[in-house]
Formats: C-alpha cells, sequence, structure tokens
C-alpha cells in the first residue's frame, strides 16, 4: 500500500489528534528581530526560527549543493504603519505578507496584520509553516537550486516542499519547541498553505506569477513531508508538469476565476444529468429535496446518500449556505458553488459503489468516495453534452473549492454514514488521485 493511501497514517505516522503548537517546556527564543515590537507574534516568529535554523543546519546535505548559510536577517514590521520601514528596497506599508529575499538574506514578515490573521484562522504552526516556507526560498539560495529564469511556480513548489520536510520533524515529536498533530493541527498548517501566496522577489519580473492550485501545492508540500529533501530537489517546471498528468487546461492555470453558480434546483438536476454521462451507472439515484430517515445509512447533512432506497436527499438551504463564495478577508479558505456541488457528487459516488456491491460503510468507502469526486472534477472540466443542452464547466478555482472543503467539513471523502478518515492530508490525496487517474485507479487503489 503507497504511504499516501493508509487511511490512518499520515507520511508514515499514526494519523492522531492532541497539541500543536509551543511546547510548554520549550526554551525561550534567541536572536534578533529589527523593528520588533517584543509582542507576542514576534516571539512566536522567532522561536519558529530558532527551530527551523536549527533543524537545516543539521539536515542540510546532498542533494543540495554548498554548504548552509544561516539566513544574516528577520525583519519585522506592521504593514499598517504609513512610516514603516522600507526592508531591502521593498516597501512594507500596506504589503500584507511575509517574504525571502536573496539580495540582502533576509526574511520579513508583517506582525501587523498577516502573521496575527494567519494565527487567528489556523493557529500557531501556520505562523511557523509561513517562516518554515520561507526559509525554504532560502535553502533555494543557498543551494541555487533556481536561476531568476525559473517561474514563480517552481520557487513556490520547492519551498512548499522543504516547509514539509521540516514540519514532518515536528510531527514525529522530534522539535523541542513546538508539537504539531497529524490530524488537525497538520490540516491548519495546509489549510496556510493553500491560503498564502508570497510575492517571489528573486524571479525575474516578467515571470508569470503563477503559485499553483492548492492540489499542486499540497502535492508539493507532501513529496517533502513523505519523502524529504531530495524530492524537494526534484522539482522543476518539467516535474510539476508530470506531476499534473494530462490534466485539462482548464484545471490547470491558477487565474481564480471559478465561474460561480446559483446551487438550486436546475443546477442540481444538470449535475445529476452530468454525473450519469460520467459514471453511467446501470440503476442511477435520485435526487430529493426532502429529508427522509433511511434504513441502512446515517444522515451526513447537507447532502446524503440512502443505499436502501438509491437516493440522494439534499437540504437545498444548507447547501446553497455552504456554496456562497467566501468574502475577500485575508486568509480565508475558497469557498464557492464547488464546495456544495462536489458534497452532491461525494453522494453520486457512493451510488456507484453500491452499484458496483462495495461496502458503504468503512474508511476505504470514504478516500474511495474521494477519489471518484476527483475524477468527476476531471471530466468536468470540458464540457460534456447533455440531452437538456445544460452544462457546468469546472475551473482550477472550483478544484480549490473542493480540496478547502477537504480540510474543513469532510464529506467529499465520507461514507455513506459521512464518517471520514482523521486526516486531511489523506483526504487531499484521495481526491488529487482521482483528478490526475481514473476510475480503475480509485477501484484499484482503494479496494476495500
Amino acid at each position: 500500500m503507497s504511504i499516501l493511501n493508509d487511511p490512518f497514517r499520515v507520511g508514515g505516522l499514526p494519523a492522531t489528534n492532541g497539541p500543536s503548537g509551543i511546547r510548554p517546556n520549550a526554551p525561550a527564543p534567541t536572536g534578533t528581530v529589527v523593528n520588533t515590537d517584543n509582542g507576542a507574534i514576534d516571539k512566536l516568529a522567532l522561536l519558529s526560527i530558532n527551530d527551523i535554523e536549527d533543524f537545516w543546519k543539521a539536515n542540510y546535505k546532498a542533494p543540495l549543493k554548498g554548504s548552509f548559510k544561516p539566513v544574516d536577517k528577520y525583519v519585522s514590521y506592521d504593514s499598517e504603519a504609513r512610516n514603516g520601514p522600507t526592508v531591502c528596497r521593498t516597501e512594507t506599508y500596506q504589503n500584507v505578507n511575509a517574504f525571502f529575499t536573496s539580495r540582502c538574506n533576509l526574511i520579513a514578515w508583517d506582525r501587523g496584520v498577516f502573521m496575527p490573521t494567519a494565527q487567528k484562522y489556523f493557529g500557531d504552526m501556520s505562523v511557523n509553516g509561513v517562516l518554515a516556507h520561507e526559509f525554504g526560498h532560502a535553502l533555494q539560495a543557498m543551494a541555487k537550486l533556481v536561476t531568476r529564469r525559473d517561474p514563480t511556480i517552481v520557487y513556490e513548489q520547492q519551498a512548499d516542499c522543504f516547509a514539509g520536510v521540516y514540519l514532518f520533524h515536528v510531527a514525529e515529536g522530534k522539535s523541542p519547541r513546538f508539537t504539531l498533530s497529524t490530524a488537525e493541527g497538520l490540516d491548519h498548517v495546509l489549510a496556510g498553505v493553500i491560503t498564502t501566496r508570497d510575492p517571489v522577489m528573486d524571479s525575474d519580473e516578467s515571470n508569470d506569477d503563477e503559485h499553483g492550485s492548492a492540489l499542486d501545492r499540497v502535492s508539493a508540500f507532501q513529496m517533502g513531508f513523505v519523502t524529504g529533501t531530495s524530492a524537494c530537489a526534484t522539482i522543476t517546471k518539467a516535474e510539476i508538469e508530470q506531476r499534473r498528468g494530462d490534466l485539462p487546461t482548464a484545471l490547470r492555470v491558477d487565474t481564480g476565476e471559478t465561474g460561480e453558480v446559483q446551487i438550486n434546483e436546475d443546477t442540481l438536476k444538470t449535475l445529476m444529468e452530468l454525473m450519469g454521462k460520467i459514471f453511467a451507472p446501470k440503476n442511477p439515484p435520485t435526487l430529493s429535496l426532502k429529508q427522509g430517515g433511511c434504513s441502512d445509512a446515517k444522515p451526513s447533512p447537507p447532502a446524503s446518500y440512502c443505499p436502501a432506497t438509491n437516493t440522494i436527499a439534499v437540504d437545498l438551504s444548507d447547501l446553497a449556505a455552504m456554496g456562497k463564495v467566501a468574502g475577500e478577508k485575508q486568509h480565508s479558505l475558497p469557498q464557492g458553488d464547488d464546495t456544495a456541488l462536489s458534497i452532491v457528487m461525494s453522494r453520486y459516488a457512493l451510488a456507484v459503489q453500491h452499484e458496483r456491491g462495495l461496502p458503504m460503510q468503512s474508511p476505504w468507502t470514504a478516500l474511495r468516495t474521494a477519489c471518484l469526486t476527483g475524477v468527476a472534477h476531471r471530466k468536468m472540466a470540458e464540457n460534456i453534452e447533455l440531452p437538456s443542452g445544460n452544462s457546468l464547466v469546472l475551473t482550477a478555482g472550483d478544484l480549490d473549492e473542493a480540496v478547502a472543503g477537504l480540510l474543513t467539513n469532510h464529506i467529499v471523502a465520507s461514507d455513506a454514514d459521512g464518517t471520514s478518515v482523521p486526516a486531511g492530508f489523506t483526504r487531499i490525496a484521495a481526491f488529487r488521485s482521482g483528478v490526475v487517474g481514473d476510475l480503475d485507479g480509485c477501484y484499484s487503489r482503494y479496494p476495500g
């Protein structure tokens, strides 16, 4: 079994909930932060840097070239301060982010808005995760892994990968300063990975600003978490294209456009028609907008599949609420129509499995459901002709909404009782295996 496919393990570690953040007995942070306010965010950031730097000092080896060189300077600023410092020729007013620049060999972060928002939504380890990513850019410079001609996406994916290497060390329990649970704790870190888009200072301005889709970024992080440093050094534009397989262009280009549709009865009827075309079951499930009892499955609102009646029951108002576009506030996970549509697709995937005589309640059912839902997403990236003349076509932005849902509501990766597996890491891996694979692959990868 692949290390990514085990329902109860994450990169070989047990999938568990538990404390995530600063250890109660952690040493005090050491070192200097330029322009600090000596507040809690800067102390957390400096403690994170101490830990990340110690890890890489001990683990900087082949295939990384050269030798470890510490980052020269760490700078804190408040993006709301009009008279804030200029950091290595970069204005900090309204620069709500964190960044590394090799020109001055420094890492800087916004303590005023960016880091507190990350901490508020995703916890202390998201601040640590942001800095692990920025230190990944420093490692690129040390090892000369990239040139100014490399596209942004290569810079970003390598940095995501290096963050994964370090955070595996924390999840393993080997950090003297931090702990990270492999279920909820890692879910929050992955949410931060998806929402953070730092400026790449060392790439030519003529390059595209593509950071990659949520699936691209999580898969790069997983490469580091599962395989280690050697995987990060292999990430190039060609490797990224190979990892994406022959995905349709609509699911590759990270434009942020999603073409939102209303979640109503007509949209769901079109979706059911599409699912019938994609999966071609002999006995398609029926859609019901009324909640009824089910003799052989528990409800999984806002959409439930009942094997006994072969019915998908939807609470339309709750589903529509889940499909509303998220606000523009910093660090909110992508949310929109596909947050809702992917849930209904997953219940249809259960009906397809039921027709094949597969179990309806098991961890393998949950992961197989996510995988089959991924296949449906891949198919819906291109227009499918329907007898009704209606259509629904998905984009990379829709894919991001589905991935975010796997971290928040888990329903897409759940069985007929709505029971999922503990780790978002595993749920996303199952969904991605469908997006880049096919139906047969889902059945062979998740056989139980």
